[in-house]
């Protein structure tokens, strides 16, 4: 359905696993240190926490959904899982499986959910009975000479699959059927009931049961047991070239096994044969998971270096969905101006285009060489303009997917801020070598001028949106003006006390925020070259202390001052963000700080704490410095010969939590913002807050019904509004005949205008009720047009909301069409040949009838 949601809810540390209910009803979610969450998959929501107190490497739910396993150290755990009931306790311990002198790292179950399998990294496999089974309580398989990456039971038997990182797959055939396992016989239990009696009177909870398996059992014990014997092996690299195997899935159904390895080649073999069906390179770096889907169609790949998502059809060899983040941190982001996409640019050099209301990826560009340092559109929403530290700035057309400009200075420069003028004709860029500001034509690519007269890099510019007037932000604590119409002369120069860092105007263009090193927002009527307001921010941000740091946050005077500012829609608030984990929100008339928002909770990421833990710091300084390297784990090709570590230039780091780029959306109902953790966006959710408007006694949800059945359809919508119960405002309007829209609309009172063409903004979002609604739009805007263009700049946001929603439908509804047309064209075009088909058998058949005749006569 070509939709991605995110989850309101967040581990502590970077999410290591995920295990999935068989029904898809709940999810448990663990992190790093072993901290897990019991997920609602249905609620969205979490239901319970718990700690597992080590890393924990896999888990696994039966197919029955009555238990999960997980892997930790050298054990496995086997818990109840948690039921549809509500539990004082969701998870409760069965049973405790030891076995492996290493750590475990996967498992498999058995179809029916009679037993499971764990790999581990001392090269062993074991097979463990989830209830204890008189002739299989324990089997320990050998035959790898590396770490186990999975293990795989085939369908409906105890027959395995096991693969190891050195690329080789051993098959085990076993002497029993699922069928054959036999339960254990009763004991005589009464005495150990006694002593169970006792120990609970001490103990909280009954303590779990523990299996303690042994790798070499003498003869006695394996009488009458379950016996495995080894009926293959096979090696995926039969040329002989190293390439760790890291990941591995298998669907039973198809006996489809897909592997993955270090270089991001994938192969695919059918069972048990182990022919090859084909083999593809997806990505440079490591696969680092594999899931297929039910029917066995489709498979999905991760590669976590990348940060690479691929869904690929292997019958017809072809992607059904390919996702890739920045692979570097991102440094800016532009709303395009209906609010519809969002374009964003990385380090890597890399420039996407996004789309809100799917939050896909759909085009990259990746022509520039260098990092991408401010992207923004044109006032058509068509063309895109990057500037980057390679010494361009770059046009792209959202039409044919492709740069058809490319400007660039007489000098080398390295562009470190772009802006483009309301016509979209003229583009700016500032350099942070040569301290000068370059203008382009975008018609015809030629650079019209240099501006020169500041003395620090250029860090930000910023055209007016009703004016050709262009402000410029440096190093050299100046803000300058230059006016377009009369010959990019300076205009004004605003002096400050600090370094300017960056500078926006109000979408009005009548207010101009500066925010500089010193952690103050300063507000200037630009037109006079006054000062109207400031804000002290510097406390506001409170950045974290970093791991390495010798001083506490409060003294560290980088985490004091923004380096990103943006106007919301109305121009009453702006948002602030910078080297923290906050972005703050200031009214801009009271000067007070609104709101704070946290985008992120994750202490996997640098400078999120604001004291360090004492308990990570020796006689020789912080824990952080010492660095643990690659390793065999990371799944890299060992370079040199006799080195057993992997790569040892390998270096593990903390990203650093920052804020790079802010911008509110054209709509007024989402902000986004660049982030270590990514694109965030944010929106207005005001569907669960009960906020009426100009409330009286009368106005009922009974009173409203009552009124609409006497048909006094505006005093209902009114009453609705006043109520702003959603789904009562839509019962009202939904109510109206459409013959009988051109009288309401007409009799809705100025106020009530706007709140329609808002409501009915949203409601197109989601509605199927689309001629009806655009029948209310239309008229709305016919009748209310003139007073409406009043208020233009209050109503904008109000407009863009409704373009963006009628855009979407529009094209999704061209698409639709266009694909009716063509199958109509086609089905013509096949009844057509028939026909002529049809004509030419008849036609032969009646010669054929003369020539009888003929002969008849003769």
């Amino acid at each position: 359905s070509n939709k991605c949601e995110t989850f309101p809810l967040a581990t502590r540390l970077n999410i290591v696993c995920v295990g999935l209910s068989p029904d898809g009803s709940l999810a448990i979610l663990i992190d790093e240190e072993g901290a897990a969450l019991l997920v609602s998959l249905i609620g969205k929501c979490v239901i319970h926490r718990f700690y597992f107190h080590k890393p924990v490497h896999s888990v696994s739910f039966s197919p029955d959904g009555k238990k999960f396993v997980i892997t930790k150290d050298n054990v496995a755990l086997m818990y109840h899982a948690p039921g549809k009931k509500r539990e004082f306790n969701a998870f409760v311990l069965d049973k405790t499986y030891y076995g492996p002198y290493d750590e475990t790292t996967c498992i498999d179950w058995t179809d029916d959910s009679k037993c499971f399998a764990v790999g581990s990294k001392d090269m062993s496999t074991w097979v463990f009975g989830a209830e204890r089974w008189a002739n299989l309580i324990y089997y320990s398989l050998g035959g790898h000479k590396d770490i186990i990456v999975a293990c795989f039971f085939e369908e409906n038997s105890l027959d395995l699959y096991t693969v190891s990182q050195d690329a080789a797959l051993c098959v085990w055939q076993c002497d029993t059927e699922l069928s054959g396992l036999k339960p254990m016989p009763p004991k005589d239990t009464a005495r150990e009931d006694d002593a169970a009696k006792d120990d609970e009177e001490f103990l909280e909870e009954p303590k779990a049961e523990e299996i303690h398996g042994k790798a070499n059992p003498n003869k006695q014990e394996t009488r009458n047991k379950v016996k495995y014997s080894r009926v293959a092996k096979y090696f995926f690299n039969k040329e002989g070239d190293f390439n760790n195997l890291t990941s591995a899935a298998f669907h039973k159904k198809t006996h489809l096994l897909v592997t993955g390895f270090a270089s991001g080649i994938f192969h695919l073999h059918e069972l048990p044969d182990f022919n090859l069906i084909h083999s593809l390179s997806i990505s440079d770096q490591k696969i680092a998971s594999i899931s297929i889907n039910c029917t066995g169609d489709w498979i999905a790949f991760g590669c976590s270096g990348l940060g690479q998502l691929l869904v690929w059809e292997w019958q017809s060899e072809s992607y059904v969905l390919k996702q890739q983040g920045h692979f570097n941190s991102m440094v800016s982001l532009a709303y395009s101006p209906d609010g519809q996409y969002i374009v964003t640019g990385g380090e890597d050099g890399k420039v996407k285009v996004w789309n809100t209301s799917s939050s896909f990826c759909f085009v990259t560009f990746t022509e520039h060489t260098s990092g991408v340092t401010a992207v923004t559109f044109t006032t058509n929403g068509h063309v895109i303009l990057s500037a980057s530290l390679d010494g361009t700035v770059r046009a792209f057309d959202l039409h044919r997917y492709r740069n058809f400009r490319t400007f660039t200075s007489p000098r080398p420069s390295q562009f470190s801020c772009l802006a483009v003028d309301s016509s979209g004709e003229i583009v700016s860029a500032g350099s942070q070598d040569s301290f000068e500001i370059f203008i382009w034509s975008m018609q015809s690519g030629r650079l019209l001028d240099v501006l020169s007269g500041h003395e620090g890099p250029i860090s930000c510019l910023s055209f007016n949106p009703m004016k050709c007037v262009l402000a410029s932000a440096s190093w050299d604590k100046t803000v300058k003006l230059w006016d377009m119409l009369d010959s990019w002369q300076t205009k004004e120069t605003l002096i400050l006390n600090s370094d300017v860092l960056v500078v926006a105007f109000r979408p009005d263009g009548k207010e101009l925020a500066v925010a500089a090193l010193n952690g103050q927002i300063t507000f200037w009527d630009h037109e006079n070259a006054v000062q109207t307001g400031s804000i002290e921010g510097r406390h506001d941000l409170q950045m974290g202390r970093k791991e390495l740091d010798k001083i506490t946050a409060k003294q560290a005077a980088k985490g004091k001052s923004f380096t990103t500012l943006c106007y919301s829609a109305d121009g009453q608030s702006i948002l602030a963000g910078g080297l923290s984990k906050f972005v703050c929100i200031y009214n801009i008339k009271e000067q007070i700080l609104m709101k704070k928002f946290e985008i992120s909770c994750n202490f996997s990421l640098d400078a999120m704490e604001e004291y360090l833990d004492r308990r990570k710091m020796t006689e020789f300084g912080s824990m952080a410095l010492i660095d643990e390297g690659g390793g065999g784990d990371e799944g890299v090709a060992i370079p040199l010969p006799g080195v057993k570590r992997g790569d040892m230039s390998y270096r593990h780091f903390k990203p650093e939590i920052r804020v790079t780029c802010l911008q509110f959306s054209p709509t007024g109902r989402s902000w986004a913002a660049t982030t270590t953790e990514g694109l965030l966006i944010y929106s207005l959710d005001s569907g669960l807050i009960f906020d009426p408007f100009d409330l009286d006694i009368d106005v009922t949800p009974s009173n409203i019904r009552k009124t609409l059945h006497e048909k006094k359809y505006t005093t209902a919508i009114i009453m609705a509004f006043k109520l702003n119960e959603k789904k009562l405002i839509q019962e009202a309007i939904e109510t109206v005949p459409s013959d009988e829209i051109d009288v309401v609309c007409s009799s809705l009172p100025d106020l009530y205008v706007e709140k329609v063409l808002e409501f009915l903004a949203s409601a197109l979002e989601i509605s199927c009720h689309l001629e009806f609604y655009l029948i209310w739009a239309h008229r709305l805007l016919m009748l209310h047009g003139q007073k409406l263009k009043t208020r233009s700049v209050k109503l904008l946001p109000v407009i863009q909301f409704l373009q963006k929603s009628i855009q979407r439908h529009f094209e999704d509804i061209s698409k639709l069409c266009e694909w009716n047309i063509y199958n109509i064209k086609y089905a013509l075009a096949i009844s057509q040949q028939r026909g002529m088909k049809r004509l030419a058998e008849a036609a032969s058949a009646d010669e054929d009838d003369l020539d009888s005749d003929n002969d008849y006569l003769m």
